[in-house]
């Protein structure tokens, strides 16, 4: 014999169960706030009158905004149809071993460490040490080689970014120099 108070127990299990099932909306939930935020950001931006063009500022976060909206239905479509996201089958992945928190903790911090430091000591310097922290954390330990590399790649992509797109970045004390 049923009582009251186990249909309410069944409706609750079956609708964790029918949510463990589509557990892949929410990636479309986060797609679609992501896009909705993209999209809010790129039409309400402050673009000078002077800046306009056929491609202007607001033309690759509106492209991304909407491409991130559809991207978003297409999936809650397909997730609602039946479709299911695979596990990874990867060669080089051994889903029986814990994650490497310590590499993850290290980029995280090596990527915070360069966006506080951007300001102060300019992209040039701030990017060769992400570079090179980040080659670090990935396992590499060529003392010799790296700061090198890493310097290299940072002064390259300052150069690009700041004098072939147009898109300053902090020089910092190196801005008289490059």
């Amino acid at each position: 014999m049923t009582t009251r108070t186990d249909i309410p127990e069944a409706e609750s299990a079956q609708r964790r169960s029918w949510l463990g099932e589509h557990s892949e909306l929410g990636v479309c939930v986060l797609l679609l706030a992501l896009g909705v935020l993209v999209l809010t950001d790129a039409l309400t931006m402050d673009v000078d009158i002077t800046q306009r063009g056929p491609v202007g500022p607001k033309t690759v976060p509106v492209v991304v905004g909407g491409g991130l909206l559809v991207i978003a239905a297409l999936l809650a479509v397909d997730v609602l149809r039946g479709g299911r996201g695979q596990a990874e089958t990867g060669e080089d992945i051994d889903l029986s071993e814990p994650a490497d928190w310590r590499t993850v903790l290290l980029l995280t911090g090596v990527f915070l460490g360069a966006a506080v430091l951007i300001e102060p000591v300019g992209f040039p310097i701030a990017g060769a040490l992400l570079f090179w922290g980040a080659a670090f954390a990935l396992g590499s330990r060529r003392l010799d080689r790296d700061p090198l590399i890493a310097a290299v790649l940072s002064l390259v992509t300052y150069a690009v970014f700041n004098n072939l797109l147009g898109v300053p970045l902090p020089g910092g004390p190196l801005m008289g120099v490059l």
